[in-house]
């Protein structure tokens, strides 16, 4: 079964006034729309455009709670829809973040559960019992984003060239750059110890933010992309030690096409850009700095991965002509694009799927019904569709479970 499906985007103020809706040809609102949410989950359902086809169910969660078998096929068991597909507009850098694995999830969804910590309560970490691993596909030309713990010998690279940027000053004060350099010539334990030092805002802190704000606006040769992330955040957040933690991570930006994939641990940030965004259906977030939002420093410790990584390209499949699958290594979800001409384009389907339309007319056949789609236009679509066969001119981008 194809079912239509709508949402209203979220209006979190980093998001773009325009970026959403010129995407899917809807009205420009003049406010800012940040995420459009297609999924399930709790925090915004999708709108059900035709309740005749769901018993009377006006949104998605209700329709998968009242007749799980029929939405979920072989996820009927666990009552949800594993995963939450989301068009996501950043004008501006959104908080450094970092998710935690199911083991951690659970344990901390039940402490806090047993605390008495309300769900909605500012200082809750854990809404929830599931990971919340994620990928992002670029859309806009370009996409900005911070990702990981970059390689300490670049961050030494960086630091020594930010050292002498500082010695070009008409008043030279490197020491907190060569103290912060000294803290990650040590042991394997140096980077968790940097790092806690800078998001506890400890002695020297406030001293090295005001620095390298500094050094960023004057421009350091060979780092001018960090440079403009360092001047970008500080305007942003004044005085925030993520400014400096930014320089630790792998600063990227992705070509439309190109995607990452953020496993459980991984700190990251978007800063701008337009994407589509694909998840588990969760919402566990622990914040490590760059927002005015609660900071469970100690908990943090606990999620992050501080082992350093290149940036986390997920490259693509083409399973068959005219499709390219984003599969990362979680069974909660997959990522497919089918664009272009074509004629017999298809996808298989394990669990269930929801399919956006981002350019064109297309029409797509699965093995019960089939549904015709329109630049933004999209559907639910049922497990028991199976395999789906796409004809027509355009782009859709289909969210699926894992094998």
């Amino acid at each position: 079964m194809f079912v239509g499906i709508t949402n209203t985007p979220r209006p979190y103020a980093w998001g773009s006034t325009t970026a959403i809706a010129k995407l899917l040809g809807r009205e420009i609102s003049g406010d800012p729309e940040a995420e459009l949410w297609l999924g399930a989950h709790a925090g915004s359902p999708s709108t059900i455009l035709d309740p005749t086809q769901t018993g009377g169910a006006t949104d998605l969660a209700e329709w998968i709670a009242a007749d799980p078998q029929t939405t979920l096929g072989r996820f009927a068991a666990s009552g949800r829809l594993p995963f939450l597909l989301k068009v996501l507009a950043a004008a501006s850098p959104l908080s450094l973040q970092a998710h935690p694995t199911l083991d951690q999830a659970q344990a901390g969804f039940d402490r806090e559960n047993e605390l008495g910590i309300a769900l909605d309560a500012p200082q809750r970490n854990y809404k929830d019992a599931f990971p919340k691993p994620e990928l992002i596909y670029a859309l806009s030309p370009t996409f900005d984003a911070l990702c990981g713990f970059r390689p300490l010998d670049e961050v030494r690279a960086l630091l020594h060239a930010l050292i002498e940027a500082s010695n070009a000053l008409e008043d030279p004060q490197p020491q907190p750059l060569e103290d912060l350099l000294d803290s990650l010539s040590g042991s394997d334990v140096a980077l968790p110890e940097t790092f806690e030092w800078l998001i506890g805002r400890r002695t020297g802190v406030a001293t090295l933010v005001s620095l390298v704000t500094t050094l960023a606006s004057r421009g350091v040769a060979g780092y001018d992309a960090e440079m403009a992330t360092v001047s970008q955040l500080a305007e942003e957040y004044p005085g925030d030690p993520g400014i400096v933690i930014a320089l630790l991570l792998n600063r990227v930006t992705l070509r439309a096409g190109e995607a990452l994939y953020l496993p459980a641990g991984n700190i990251h940030a978007y800063l701008s850009g337009l994407g589509v965004e694909l998840m588990a259906a969760s919402d566990n977030v622990l914040r490590g700095g760059l927002t005015p939002k609660h900071i469970d420093v100690p908990e943090l410790l606990d999620v992050l991965d501080f082992t350093p990584v290149p940036v986390p390209y997920l490259q693509s499949t083409s399973p068959s002509e005219g499709v390219a699958a984003f599969t990362p290594d979680v069974p909660d979800f997959e990522l497919v694009r089918v664009d272009g001409m074509f004629l017999d384009a298809s996808v298989a389907l394990t669990g269930p799927a929801i399919a956006l339309c981002t350019a064109g007319e297309v029409s797509i056949s699965g093995s019960v019904s089939s549904v015709s789609l329109e630049l933004g236009d999209a559907v639910f679509i049922t497990p028991d569709e199976a395999g789906l066969r796409f004809t027509g001119s355009g782009t859709v981008f289909v969210a699926t479970t894992g094998a």
